[in-house]
């Protein structure tokens, strides 16, 4: 490639960086999660916890204008208002799928450069370990120990965290393997610098995009995963306003009031539409970055 090629897919590089994150993917992500975002700190700041209270005379309502006030998603069975259920949802959807997602990315990304450094039976050890739990389904295996811990935040937080990381620790072992081979680490290895600062300070920012677009990738996944808990009845509490125990309680009113169900379902798949947005929009960045240092 001539020096004038390279100069101009370079210009080209930054001049995509200018405009937003450079990947549209990305930018239309990012918006849409913020706004999510920001409905989460609204409603854990404005909205009352009052809000959520029922009122048997406004019941099954559809969106829009009634007796006793406007409604802009309508109401339940119970004559709650299912736009504050839907914000009163946030703090569980997300904070479970949040906190699931960091515990399960802090695991498998130590466990997998464990991996990759050791030799012999340490490594036997942790791939043996990993394809034992990839080996058992993962719903079903969340729904034995959720039924043996029991339900609630922290329950299903660390019941998520626990069972998902495998699947980060194989990708980051393979990941590790082939960075630990290249010449900046081994000459650290050759100047005597400790293990532990080579996997933290040499490693682990090669591995760096791998672990964004996975931990986006499985954000999604835990918010399904825990939807789906609650859904079956072994996730969040009844009383809790679960965006799983809203499609829950939709079932019986499919026909009669068919908006109980699309508003809990659109919040699901807006959360999850972004997060695969952003997902794919950090996977097409590194690529390009990584074109931009091999030109």
């Amino acid at each position: 490639m001539t020096d004038a090629t390279a100069a101009k897919s370079q210009a080209g590089f930054k001049e995509k960086r200018r405009i937003g994150t450079g990947s549209t993917q990305l930018n239309l992500g990012l918006v849409i999660f913020s706004m999510i975002i920001i409905a989460l700190i609204i409603q854990g700041l404005f909205i009352p916890s009052s809000a959520l209270d029922g009122e048997l005379t406004v019941r099954l309502k559809p969106p829009g204008m009634t007796s006793n006030g406007f409604h802009l998603f309508g109401t339940d069975q119970l004559g709650r208002d299912l736009f504050f259920r839907v914000m009163g949802g946030l703090p569980w959807s997300l904070g479970i799928a949040g906190l699931a997602t960091c515990i399960l990315a802090t695991i498998g990304t130590l466990v997998g450069l464990v991996g990759a450094w050791y030799e012999n039976f340490i490594r036997t050890t942790v791939l043996l370990t990993i394809s034992t739990f990839i080996a058992f389904p993962f719903l079903v295996l969340a729904l034995v120990m959720v039924a043996v811990i029991g339900r609630g935040f922290w329950p299903i937080t660390l019941t998520l965290g626990i069972i998902a990381w495998p699947v980060v620790a194989r990708v980051i072992y393979a990941e590790g393997r082939g960075i630990l081979q290249r010449e900046y680490v081994l000459a650290a290895k050759l100047f005597g610098v400790s293990k532990w600062s080579i996997l933290f300070v040499h490693v682990l920012p090669g591995i760096r995009p791998t672990i964004l677009v996975m931990a986006a990738f499985l954000f999604a996944v835990m918010l399904i995963i825990e939807s789906a808990l609650s859904f079956l009845g072994l996730g969040a509490p009844l009383n809790a306003p679960s965006w799983g125990n809203m499609l829950s309680d939709s079932r019986q009113y499919l026909i009669n009031a068919p908006w109980m169900m699309f508003v809990p379902a659109g919040a699901i798949v807006s959360a999850v539409i972004s997060l695969n947005l952003i997902s794919d929009g950090v996977a097409e960045i590194s690529r390009m970055r990584a074109r931009a240092v091999e030109i």
